[in-house]
């Protein structure tokens, strides 16, 4: 990640601020150590935990502390691979959207969406904001509550879980998860504020990120395979519309991605270890 930011032009002029939690255990403490010693090659502004916080706990401190010094905030995980235009288009598309409610979050990472015939402009509305590669404003953070308090209602509200779940057919299954102590993200928590707030996320048609941390020793995604692997982009120069709208034929393309059918598939895909 950090080989591929530093090839982003902006990065030399970008303030870098790292976050390193806590081993989980002994076995961890040797290489935590050795990733605090190498975060401090790249800038002063390193942050480490004498704890394990957990991904969740410690991206929502790290994110809220830059938040509250700059009023805006662009967020990476360490096993993202970048294209050389991610940082123009991060800072064009928090500049140009900054002023829309309707947005929540600028995203650098884009499914592979086919691009309607009529319709202009490198990016789109979404119903489900990424989590690779990603930034935000501080009006929206602050507006996120992270303890979903309002969960017994949607937990009682079967109409309410559907339309939860048009963002992806895994929402409420993975918010639920959270509440019950079965994962820590702080990703579905950050989504469920952008469904009941009735917000958008910002993608481009082709990918600005790649997510590279597939295989064994992954947090989380332990296969090889992956259905969100994308077509990168080369580009730029980008076209952000102002006035940017949701279009429905887009939306039926994200979805699927989140489907039932397609989930099928990739736990298969998984089980099998192709």
């Amino acid at each position: 990640m950090i080989g591929s930011l530093r090839c982003c032009p902006l990065y030399e002029e970008s303030e870098v601020f790292i976050f390193v939690d806590g081993p989980r255990d002994e076995c961890d403490r040797e290489a935590v150590a050795a990733v605090t010693d190498f975060a401090h090659t790249i800038t002063p502004h390193v942050f480490s935990s004498p704890l394990n916080k957990g991904l969740g706990a410690s991206i929502i401190a790290g994110v809220t502390t830059i938040i509250r010094q700059y009023g805006r905030a662009i967020v990476l995980e360490d096993d993202l691979r970048l294209m050389p235009g991610f940082l123009l288009y991060m800072n064009e598309s928090l500049d140009r959207y900054q002023n829309d409610k309707r947005i929540i979050a600028a995203c650098g990472y884009g499914l592979k969406v086919k691009r309607p015939k009529d319709y202009t402009g490198d990016v789109y509305l979404g119903e489900r904001a990424s989590s690779w590669g990603w930034g935000t404003w501080a009006d929206r953070w602050n507006a996120v509550d992270w303890e979903v308090k309002d969960f017994q209602e949607l937990a009682s509200n079967k109409a309410d879980q559907k339309a939860f779940n048009r963002g992806g057919s895994d929402m409420y299954g993975m918010l639920k998860d959270y509440m019950e102590g079965r994962n820590h993200s702080w990703a579905i928590r950050f989504c469920y504020a952008q469904y009941r707030q009735g917000l958008y996320s910002v993608h481009p048609f082709k990918s600005l990120v790649t997510n590279e941390g597939y295989g064994v020793d992954a947090t989380n995604c332990t296969q090889s395979y992956s259905r969100f692997k994308v077509e990168l982009s080369d580009a730029m120069q980008f076209e952000m519309p102002k006035e940017l709208m949701p279009d429905e034929q887009i939306l039926r393309q994200v979805r699927w991605y989140h489907s039932i059918p397609l989930r099928i598939y990739s736990k298969i895909r998984k089980i099998l270890n192709l």
